[in-house]
C-alpha cells in the first residue's frame, strides 16, 4: 500500500461515531449536510464520485471518453449512464451530484399539481402527502442559497425565438430562475467572465470563479465556476459548519443497530485506481455508526441500495420499487428554421448562453383553465460549441462536395492553371456557413407523465419495468407542442432517434421510494423518514410519488430542507426500530473432522440445484411460494454437498456434510455466496417413520448483513406414493443474521421471509452426473452412500413398497 493511500485510509477511518451520515450529494444530501451541521450535528457525507473544481471538467476526445462512471473498468468519470428496456437515465457521479450537469433551472412545482389519489392504469393512485404550502418557505431558502436569477439577456437568438414561439401559440412563457452567476453581485450589470467574490463560508475548492461566459457548457461541467452547483454552495457551506465531506467513498449497504441508529458499510475508490481495472468487489469495507441516517444517492441510487440492502430492513414498505417516472422528460429538435434576415436561414445559436435561458408552459386539466390533459413544459436545450462542429460534420454531402471542389482548385493551383495565390475565401468555403447548426435547436419537454413504473433488481442488477405506453397521450401532446413551435420558426421538427422505438432518455429518474401517508401507501412519510425505521430518512428524487412536472431539482432541495428543520425540531435521538437489527455471528458448529489415521479418508460429493419462490415477510412456507410467484419473486440455490469422510459420515447418526455455493434471489439483492454451510441427509426424531434433510447456509447480502437460509425436506410417508416429492420440495425460511446449524434458528430469530424449493427432474438428471468419490476407496464410498440414502428411504415407505404390502 502506498503512504499516499495508507494515510488516505487513516484518515477516512478517523471518525466512526457521528450524528449523521449522509450518502451522496446532489440536491439532497447537500442541503441535508448544510442544515443539520448548521444545526449542531456532526455530519459525514460519502460521495462516490470525486471533487470536479472549475478548469477539472475534461474537454478533450481522450477526456471524454474516460468521464464516464465505472469504477470496475476504471473509470472514475462524471457521467453514470443506466440502460432499462423502456429507457435510458443519465445521472451523475461527483461532489455535488447531478448540479455538475444539470441546466440551473429552479422551477417551484405548480400548486395544482400536487394531486391526490390520482387513479393510475393497472390500480393504485399517485398521491402528494405535502403541499405547496408545505415547501414556498423552503422554495425562498433554496433560492437565496443558490443565488436565482432569471436569464438576463435580450438578444440572445434561441431565447427571443422561444418567445415569439409561444406568443405566437397563446401560450405560456417566461425566463425560469437559474442558479448562475451572470454578475459578480445580484442587481448588478451582468457582465461575462468576471470574478465571483467569495462567499462568507468560503470555497471548498479553493480556487477563483467567474460570471457566464455564455459557452452552453452548463451540461458538461462549468470550467469558469459561473454555476451555483452545490459544491460551491451548501457543500461548501457545510463543510464551514464542520461536516465531514469524503469523496470517493460508495455506500455498500446499512443496517440498524441493536440499540438505535445504523452501521454503514462503504468502500474507498482511490485516485490511483483511476485508468486501471480493478476488483471493487474486492475492496476493504469500512464502517460508520450513526444515528440518522440520510440516502441521498437519487432515484437510482437510493432505491437500489433500499433494495440491496432488503433483507436488513424487515417489515419495510411493499411500496419499495413502486411510483417510478421520468418527470415526462423527452427531447425533440427542431432543424433548419428559416425567415432570417433576407427570408434565409433563421439564427437560432443553440450554442450561444447557458443550455436553458426560457420555459414556454402548456397547461393541465388540473389547473381549471380549461386546459385539458396533463400538463409540461418545453424548454430550449443548448449545447457546447463543439457540438455544432460535431453537427455539421453530419452533414456528409455538402462537407464532400465542399472538400472535393477545395481539392480540385488546389490542384489547378499547382498545375499552373490558376494563379490566384490568396486562399482564404477558398477556407472559407471549406469550412462550409455553418447553418445547419446555426439554425438548429433541441427542445426539452418534462411535465406530468405517469408515474406507473416499477423499481426492481435482477441478477442482482437495477431494473426497471416502465413503458411510454401509459403515458402515450401525454408524449404525442408534448410532441405536438413541439412541432407546432418548429412551424412557428419556419423548421422542420424531428424526433430524437429513440423515440422511433419508444423509448426516452430521462436526466430526472423520480421514484422508487414515495412518501406516503402509510407504510401501505409509501416507503417514507412526508419528511422522508422510512415507516418503521426511526432514523432512517431518503431526502432525494426516490422519495417523491408522483412527477414534478417542472425541473425538479428545486423541489427535492426544497423538500429536504423541510425535512432538516423537522429533524432538528426533534433534536432527540432516534427511536429504536420495531424490527430486530441483524443479530451478531452465532458460534458455529462445525462439521465432524475426520479422526486422524495414517489413511487419507475418502470423500464424496456431489452439486445439487433446486428453484422455487419465496416472499419477504413471510413466516410459512407455502404462504411465502405462493405470494412470492404472483410477485415473480425467485430464488434459487446451487451447492456442492461434500462428506469429507464418507465412513465417518454414514456412521455420525446426524449425516452431517459441508455445503458450499450461492443463492440467487433478487429481493435478497441478487447472488449471494455461502460463508458457511450445513447439510443433514436424513435426522431421526421422536416419530420412527419421519426422516428430515436439513440446510443451514450462511449467507451475506450485498450490504453485508448477516443472513440464514434454513430449510428442510420433509421424508414421511403420506398415502399415494410420494417419494419423489418428499426428496425433491425444500421448505426455507430467511432468518436475519447467522443462527446455528440447528434447522430451525432457535426459534427465536426474527424470520426475513419464507418459500419453497423443488429440484426439477431435468436439474436432477444432471444431479446423478456430479457425484464424485475423491480417495483410496471411491467404489466403496459411492456404495456406502447408496446404502444409506436407500436404507433411509426403504425404512420410511418400505410399507408400500413391499411386495406384499406387509411391514417389513
Amino acid at each position: 500500500m502506498t503512504t499516499e493511500r495508507l494515510h488516505r485510509q487513516t484518515e477516512i477511518e478517523r471518525r466512526t461515531e457521528v450524528d449523521v451520515v449522509v450518502v451522496g450529494s446532489g440536491f439532497g444530501g447537500s442541503v441535508a449536510a448544510y442544515r443539520l451541521a448548521d444545526g449542531g450535528l456532526s455530519v459525514v457525507v460519502l460521495e462516490r464520485g470525486k471533487p470536479y473544481p472549475p478548469g477539472s471538467f475534461p474537454r478533450t476526445p481522450a477526456g471524454m471518453a474516460r468521464n464516464f462512471w465505472d469504477p470496475s473498468e476504471g473509470l472514475h468519470g462524471l457521467f453514470d449512464i443506466w440502460s432499462f428496456r423502456g429507457l435510458e437515465g443519465v445521472v451523475s457521479s461527483g461532489l455535488g451530484g447531478g448540479s455538475l450537469i444539470y441546466a440551473n433551472v429552479l422551477l417551484r412545482k405548480d400548486d395544482k399539481w400536487f394531486v391526490h389519489e390520482s387513479p393510475l392504469p393497472g390500480g393504485g393512485y399517485e398521491h402528494w402527502p405535502i403541499s405547496r404550502r408545505d415547501l414556498d418557505s423552503h422554495y425562498d431558502d433554496v433560492e437565496k442559497m443558490l443565488g436565482a436569477t432569471p436569464y438576463p439577456y435580450n438578444d440572445t437568438p434561441k431565447t427571443v425565438a422561444m418567445q415569439e414561439a409561444a406568443d405566437r401559440l397563446g401560450l405560456q412563457v417566461s425566463r425560469p430562475p437559474l442558479a448562475v452567476a451572470f454578475a459578480r453581485r445580484r442587481g448588478e450589470v451582468p457582465v461575462p467572465g468576471a470574478p465571483v467574490p467569495e462567499p462568507w463560508y468560503g470555497n471548498i475548492h479553493g480556487l477563483p470563479r467567474e460570471t457566464c461566459r455564455l459557452s452552453g457548457e452548463c451540461d458538461v461541467g462549468c470550467n469558469f465556476g459561473a454555476k451555483n452547483t452545490l459544491d460551491h454552495t451548501y457543500l461548501s457551506a457545510a463543510r464551514h459548519r464542520g461536516a465531514d465531506i469524503r469523496t470517493r467513498c460508495e455506500v455498500r449497504g446499512f443496517a440498524p443497530r441493536p440499540g438505535g441508529g445504523y452501521e454503514v458499510r462503504y468502500v474507498l475508490h482511490d485516485a490511483a485506481d483511476e485508468g486501471h481495472r480493478t476488483p471493487t468487489g474486492k475492496l476493504p469495507v469500512h464502517r460508520i455508526n450513526c444515528k440518522r441516517l440520510v440516502l441521498a444517492a437519487g432515484s437510482f441510487g437510493s432505491t437500489y441500495l433500499l433494495l440491496r440492502n432488503r433483507s436488513a430492513l424487515p417489515g419495510i414498505s411493499p411500496a419499495l420499487g413502486t411510483r417510478f417516472c421520468g418527470n415526462g422528460d423527452l427531447l425533440g429538435l427542431v432543424l433548419k428554421a428559416a425567415g432570417g434576415a433576407g427570408r434565409g436561414p433563421r439564427t437560432l445559436a443553440a450554442s450561444t448562453g447557458p443550455v436553458i435561458t426560457s420555459a414556454v408552459r402548456v397547461g393541465d386539466e388540473l389547473d381549471g383553465d380549461g386546459s385539458s390533459g396533463r400538463g409540461f413544459y418545453v424548454e430550449d436545450a443548448g449545447y457546447p460549441t463543439f457540438v455544432d462542429w460535431l453537427a455539421e460534420a453530419t452533414q456528409v454531402p455538402g462537407s464532400l462536395r465542399r472538400t472535393v471542389g477545395f481539392g480540385l482548385h488546389r490542384l489547378r493551383s499547382r498545375l499552373g492553371f490558376n494563379p490566384q495565390s490568396n486562399i482564404s475565401s477558398r477556407l472559407a468555403l471549406l469550412l462550409g456557413p455553418g447553418v445547419f447548426s446555426d439554425s438548429s435547436l433541441p427542445l426539452l419537454g418534462m411535465g406530468r407523465d405517469l408515474p406507473d413504473g416499477r423499481m426492481g433488481l435482477r441478477r442482482g442488477y437495477l431494473d426497471i419495468d416502465w413503458t411510454t405506453q401509459t403515458s402515450r397521450r401525454y408524449f404525442e401532446r408534448v410532441r405536438s407542442t413541439m412541432s407546432d413551435m418548429a412551424g412557428v420558426l419556419g423548421a422542420e421538427f424531428r424526433d430524437n432517434p429513440l423515440w422511433w422505438t419508444r423509448r426516452v432518455v430521462t436526466v430526472h429518474p423520480l421514484g422508487g421510494a414515495p412518501m406516503g401517508r402509510h407504510a401501505a401507501e409509501g416507503v417514507c412519510d412526508s419528511f422522508g423518514e422510512v415507516f418503521g425505521f426511526p432514523g432512517l430518512y431518503v431526502l432525494d428524487g426516490a422519495v417523491l410519488p408522483g412527477p414534478v412536472g417542472a425541473n425538479p431539482s428545486l423541489t427535492i432541495a426544497a423538500f429536504a430542507d423541510r425535512a432538516c428543520h423537522h429533524i432538528l425540531g426533534e433534536r432527540a435521538a432516534p427511536r429504536v426500530a420495531q424490527q430486530a437489527a441483524a443479530t451478531a455471528p452465532a458460534p458455529l458448529a462445525d462439521v465432524p473432522a475426520a479422526a486422524a489415521n495414517s489413511e487419507h479418508p475418502t470423500s464424496l460429493s456431489f452439486t445439487e440445484e433446486m428453484k422455487g419462490y419465496v416472499a419477504l415477510d413471510v413466516d410459512d412456507p407455502e404462504e411465502g411460494r405462493a405470494l412470492g410467484r404472483s410477485l415473480n419473486q425467485r430464488l434459487s440455490f446451487r451447492l456442492t454437498i461434500t462428506a469429507d469422510d464418507v465412513d465417518r459420515f454414514t456412521a455420525d447418526p446426524e449425516h452431517l456434510a459441508r455445503a458450499a455455493g450461492h443463492i440467487d434471489c433478487d429481493v435478497l439483492g441478487g447472488r449471494l455466496p455461502v460463508e458457511g454451510g450445513w447439510f443433514n441427509l436424513f435426522t431421526r426424531g421422536e416419530d420412527p417413520s419421519r426422516r428430515r434433510m436439513l440446510y443451514t447456509l450462511h449467507l451475506r447480502d450485498p450490504g453485508g448483513s448477516p443472513l440464514t437460509l434454513v430449510g428442510h425436506k420433509e421424508v414421511h410417508d403420506d398415502p399415494g406414493i410420494d417419494v419423489w416429492s418428499d426428496t425433491s420440495t425444500l421448505y426455507v425460511r430467511m432468518l436475519t443474521g447467522h443462527v446455528p446449524p440447528d434447522g430451525n434458528g432457535g426459534g427465536a430469530v426474527p424470520v426475513l421471509g419464507a418459500g419453497v424449493l423443488v429440484i426439477l427432474a431435468g436439474d436432477f438428471v444432471q444431479q446423478l452426473t456430479t457425484f464424485r468419490a475423491v480417495g483410496p476407496h471411491r467404489v466403496q464410498a459411492l456404495e456406502s452412500f447408496g446404502r444409506l440414502f436407500l436404507g433411509e428411504l426403504w425404512d420410511v415407505y418400505g410399507f408400500h413398497l413391499a411386495p406384499t404390502g406387509e411391514p417389513t
